[in-house]
């Protein structure tokens, strides 16, 4: 086990005490030159391969992420990144109660797609962390999305939301997937007319949430996103060991949350209390001119540059949404990790693809970590920390539908043989 003075010997020069230890034992050694002596953000930067064996390791973890989150030890950012150290996710109530009661309804509720078969819940299911379990969701008439459907946690804090950012609000994002011909295909109109159909039941929702009974497509989307916003959210074992709850951590998270940090160059993208720096990245998973290539960000803005970006997602409930990237490549958290721990993908262009200014180009903030497999595992316990307790509802908060109120020709385009 090492000595006070090994620990001393880690300060800088400026930082050091004139007597290391003073000969007392080496937990009041430890004590004093790891808690009179408060290192500042910059001065922290140790390593976990630093330390002579695991327990050593541990012993220092403790005391350096005790303090607050200001003193934890100095983030491996690339110059020019922005430090947004990781911490709680606070969600704020929005609305009134009556109106996320309403948003909680509509968002469950089938009739709002064409054929009534699919809801806002059908990709984005509470007990499966706000996403579905698939790589590619299925909406109106079982057409296969393009795109794996990312957890709704914090959603109300993104400041783009959808992979490639091409909305800014959830009142957009909402209306955008209703009237999506592949994922909803819903009608404002017909919505309007089944929601007064079931007017027993929703009017007085619609009373409560907007002071009169009057249903708008506008109101429809309003109390969606006003439900999508206030999903709870903070109460992970992370937030509780960011709030001081020691005890909230093993020390293997507690290794995983300074690799995070650190060696693994994590909070380069994935920082603040969402777990993302809301930009755009190309990871290397465009596929560009095979099957799966996606452009990312580019088709909505148009720029070189973006081709290949996707919008950076959070990390949390990242347990409970496999599979993994925009494009559900990933059934498994360990394999992602692998691949980062790689580098990533950086692919070279082919003979006919030399000089295509479209040829996508991986993130410069993508390089090999060399971390160990004892190390990978680390990553990954503190990783699973960031998941939140599951949201369960025991029966759908939505009236029985009517099937006659169906149309007949979305009835027969479901039937129809191919």
């Amino acid at each position: 086990m090492p000595t006070a003075a090994w620990y001393a010997a880690r300060l800088p020069p400026n930082r050091r005490p004139v007597k290391p230890a003073l000969k007392r034992s080496l937990a009041l050694g430890l004590a004093w030159s790891l808690y009179f002596l408060p290192l500042s953000a910059q001065e922290t930067g140790v390593k976990t391969g630093e330390f002579p064996d695991r327990a050593s390791l541990a012993e220092w973890l403790k005391e350096a992420y005790a303090r607050p989150a200001s003193q934890w030890p100095a983030p491996d950012l690339d110059a020019g990144r922005p430090h947004r150290e990781i911490g709680i996710l606070k969600i704020e109530p929005t609305g009134t109660p009556d109106e996320r009661r309403l948003g909680l309804s509509l968002f469950f509720d089938p009739r709002l797609s064409k054929s009534q078969g699919v809801s806002c819940a059908s990709c984005h299911e509470p007990q499966l962390g706000w996403s579905n379990g698939v790589a590619f969701s299925f909406g109106e008439n079982r057409q296969q999305t393009t795109r794996h459907p990312p957890t709704l946690i914090g959603v109300g804090v993104h400041s783009k939301l959808f992979w490639d950012g091409r909305v800014d609000t959830l009142e957009q994002q909402a209306r955008a997937v209703i009237l999506n011909p592949v994922e909803m295909n819903g009608q404002p109109e017909e919505i309007i007319s089944r929601l007064e159909r079931a007017g027993d039941y929703y009017r007085p929702l619609f009373e409560k949430a907007f002071g009169d009974a009057r249903i708008t497509f506008d109101r429809i989307v309003q109390a969606i996103a006003t439900f999508e916003r206030n999903i709870p959210a903070g109460r992970s074992k992370f937030d509780k060991f960011a709030a001081g709850d020691m005890r909230a951590f093993t020390e293997q998270e507690l290794a995983g949350l300074h690799l995070f940090r650190t060696k693994a160059r994590c909070m380069n993208c994935h920082m603040g209390p969402t777990f993302s720096d809301e930009e755009f990245h190309n990871v290397g998973m465009t596929y560009y001119g095979r099957k799966l290539e996606d452009l990312g960000r580019y088709k909505i803005t148009g720029e070189i540059t973006d081709v290949g970006r996707f919008r950076t997602p959070t990390l949390r409930n990242i347990g409970r949404t496999a599979p993994y990237m925009h494009n559900g490549v990933f059934p498994r958290l360990d394999g992602v990790l692998r691949l980062y721990n790689a580098g990533m993908p950086r692919p070279k262009p082919k003979p006919q693809q030399a000089g295509d200014p479209l040829f996508p180009v991986t993130s410069e903030h993508l390089k090999p970590l060399k971390l160990s497999a004892e190390e990978l595992a680390d990553l990954q316990a503190f990783l699973l920390t960031l998941d939140e307790p599951p949201f369960r509802l025991l029966t759908p908060p939505v009236p029985p539908i009517n099937r006659t109120d169906a149309p007949v020709q979305a009835v027969e385009e479901a039937i129809e043989e191919p």
